[in-house]
């Protein structure tokens, strides 16, 4: 009987720039996008600037507690409201601050002033004109949302399903672990030269777990077997005898989380979050992976360690020896990843398939039919 292999995306979806511009504009301009922790912008008046989809975003947490994103450009005469810190040219003078302590937003051009969430507060010279609706020009919204502690943004507000909806059953998957309650250990960020695509797919499977992944093999025998097909990916991937987390023994002296259930306390979880967050979820600390696609050939990769804040405040705490095993698989990932980006721009290579171990993998190509139904702009699938 011959096995007959389904197709993948086909090549030039992976090295089209106009495939990618599609994909701007029907996903990552139309799907919730992960772009930080809430720990990063804490507290009244905190803001921080993000690039997304080619749109600067700015996002400020305002009296009432909340964090509000609106886009980075004045109402009035389109002016950036804030600039990333480091990214003031050398010689250029420097400019007030445009987010005050309490959250207001003042544009360094013409001083109109805007609430956190955006609203016009105030225009010189014009406030007093009864003719003058303020409601008329407050600055232009984005969909802001907070989740396990992540960041949500959605360029396009109007058209947002819940948050809820689009993580879907993955919510339920990992609610025992206490995703809000951890705090960002370390952060390494990588620059992969491949498309957010291939990324998504190689951390789908685990068919290349054997040949790419020696050390994670040693920690996770059952990933090298059989091709990783036949684990039960939802109750959590079994460690080796012994051991119980992902670190270069399997083994750590963190406590591991409150509130797991016995499976959760010694195997390991995976959840891809479309369409840019990984999370891999150990005992005692959590891998959460960022993606922001650069181009079709190019993305930047963040990656944060998420610990319990009572074992980060323990004397002697050390995340190296979860994060420096972490990054070498990182590293393994990215070099075949690159690998593959490669290959996919040979004139032979039309299109690949996927092996049966690999049937995770299909749900990034029924993820990108869903969202480019226009003819051409599916990859020609």
């Amino acid at each position: 009987m011959t096995t007959t292999l389904e197709p993948s995306l086909p090549s030039k979806s992976y090295i089209d720039p106009a495939q990618f511009a599609a994909e701007t504009a029907r996903i990552f301009s139309q799907e919730w996008m992960v772009v930080c922790r809430a720990e990063e912008i804490a507290g009244v008046g905190a803001w921080r600037v993000v690039e997304l989809a080619g749109e600067s975003i700015l996002l400020v947490r305002g009296k009432d507690g909340r964090l509000n994103a609106v886009y980075n450009v004045c109402r009035h005469r389109g002016a950036r409201l804030c600039l990333a810190p480091g990214s003031e040219k050398p010689g250029r003078p420097a400019l007030p601050p445009a987010v005050s302590a309490t959250g207001l937003i003042r544009c360094p051009y013409h001083a109109w002033t805007y609430s956190p969430d955006g609203a016009l507060i105030g225009a010189p010279f014009l406030s007093d004109d009864p003719d003058f609706r303020r409601e008329d020009y407050g600055l232009y919204p984005v969909g802001c949302e907070e989740w396990g502690g992540f960041v949500f943004l959605h360029l396009t507000p109007a058209k947002a399903i819940p948050l809820a909806e689009q993580i879907g059953a993955a919510g339920q998957r990992i609610a025992n672990y206490p995703l809000s309650d951890l705090r960002i250990g370390h952060r390494i960020t990588y620059e992969v030269e491949a498309n957010w695509k291939i990324i998504c797919e190689n951390y789908n499977e685990c068919y290349h777990c054997g040949p790419v992944h020696p050390e994670l093999c040693a920690i996770v025998p059952a990933f090298r077997a059989a091709g990783g097909s036949g684990l039960e990916w939802e109750r959590g991937v079994p460690h080796r005898e012994g051991a119980t987390t992902f670190t270069w023994t399997g083994t750590t002296d963190r406590a591991p989380f409150p509130g797991l259930n016995e499976d959760e306390q010694t195997r390991h979880k995976g959840e891809l979050i479309y369409p840019n967050l990984f999370l891999s979820l150990a005992a005692d600390h959590v891998a959460a992976v960022i993606l922001w696609p650069q181009g079709p050939a190019s993305t930047r990769v963040e990656c944060l360690f998420l610990f319990a804040q009572s074992e980060m405040a323990r004397d002697g705490f050390d995340h190296t020896d979860a994060s420096s095993f972490w990054d070498t698989i990182n590293q393994q990932d990215w070099a075949i990843c690159e690998r593959v980006q490669q290959g996919m721009g040979s004139r032979v290579h039309v299109q690949g398939f996927y092996a049966p171990m690999e049937d995770a993998n299909l749900d990034m190509r029924r993820y990108l039919d869903a969202r480019m139904s226009e003819a051409g702009e599916n990859g020609g699938t």
